[in-house]
């Protein structure tokens, strides 16, 4: 009499990006905008340790992301959502989907960061809306998933002006932030000099804010816009850095195979 197979093993809820990031390895990742399913699953197996997925800047909506997770979620590489904007209901919507690790733009305050974390969390510790079956729990085979789900997140707030780097403490103080992302590009033109966010000047600012996250037990990412920029960030100590995009390098390249033959 044949025996019936075994029963699925689900993984567990411990945060993949919380593990990896305490290897002390700084990660590499990619920005992807393309929202395409195809190329994702190219890139993830290209050996970046990290994978955004940006809502913020591109034209991809819940469906979408719930596609791209399907692609990630075989390879090595991590993904990580970025919203919209910092708001309850677009939290709740993608932790149901099954968004483990998020990055929430444009944090101007701990006030923000605190609102953020109350929405990501399960009561006691938040009021995340409680739903029995969804994708984060299996649609239910999970059954212990509401007393874990906190284990099973990551949140890294970003730091993209003036005001938000004047309160970097504050911000930092906040449980349940794992993580700051400085964005140079918006960096540099809320500090006055738009369209410079690559230049010598941003990337030691932004150096000079790693020495205060260093202060605590959080960790720091940023994205780079150039070789030399992703090196400098690097060698300063970030844990992970953004050094290219899909659209970076298909475009890019795009215009450079097209300027060989402008002379034919």
């Amino acid at each position: 009499m044949s025996t019936r197979p075994p029963r699925p093993k689900f993984p567990d809820l411990t945060n993949p990006m919380r593990l990896a990031l305490q290897e002390q390895r700084a990660k590499v990742g990619i920005w992807t905008q393309l929202n395409s399913t195809n190329a994702i699953e190219g890139l993830v197996w290209a050996g970046f340790d990290w994978l955004l997925i940006d809502c913020e800047h591109a034209p991809i909506e819940l469906n979408d992301v719930i596609s791209h997770l399907r692609v990630v979620d075989p390879s090595p590489t991590i993904p990580i959502v970025r919203l919209t904007l910092n708001d309850e209901l677009l939290l709740k919507r993608h932790l149901d989907a099954g968004v483990r690790s998020f990055m929430l733009p444009f944090v101007q305050t701990a006030e923000e960061a605190k609102a953020a974390v109350n929405a990501m969390h399960y009561p006691p510790r938040g009021q995340r809306g409680m739903a029995g079956m969804h994708r984060a729990n299996r649609y239910g085979a999970v059954p212990d998933y509401f007393t874990k789900a906190s284990d099973s997140l990551f949140l890294i707030v970003q730091i993209e002006t003036g005001e938000a780097l004047n309160r970097l403490e504050d911000i930092l103080a906040v449980d349940g932030v794992d993580a700051v992302f400085f964005g140079p590009s918006d960096l540099s033109a809320s500090l006055g000099f738009p369209g410079q966010g690559g230049g010598e000047r941003i990337t030691e600012i932004v150096n000079k804010a790693l020495e205060r996250v260093r202060k605590t037990n959080k960790f720091a990412g940023t994205l780079a816009l150039s070789p030399a920029q992703a090196d400098s960030f690097f060698d300063a100590g970030f844990d992970f850095v953004s050094v290219t995009s899909d659209c970076g390098l298909l475009f890019a390249n795009a215009r450079q195979t097209v300027s060989r033959y402008d002379q034919r």
